[in-house]
């Protein structure tokens, strides 16, 4: 699978944010904005309280983290029904 443009708007750099992935340009880490949008913000909230965003970053955060999900994976607990 060829690498998603959108993560171009993506930097991670240890001088900036403690070398936390961030939308280029900002200090606004993509884990904010992938918290958000699993809390139920829209887009439009998100751009809202967020000017300096576009909605090419906060789906750049998206696609950031759907390619941490093929190789790193979070211990999900449940019970059967």
């Amino acid at each position: 699978m060829d690498q998603n443009p959108l993560l171009q708007r993506i930097s991670v750099n240890p001088q900036i944010c403690f070398g936390k992935p961030c939308i280029r340009g900002t200090r606004i880490w993509v884990s904010l904005i992938l918290d958000m949008l699993a809390y139920g913000t829209s887009m439009e909230e998100i751009l809202e309280a967020y000017p300096q965003l576009k909605r090419e970053d906060v789906l750049a955060c998206i696609a950031y983290g759907s390619v941490m999900s093929h190789e790193n994976y979070v211990d999900v607990h449940f019970q059967a029904a």
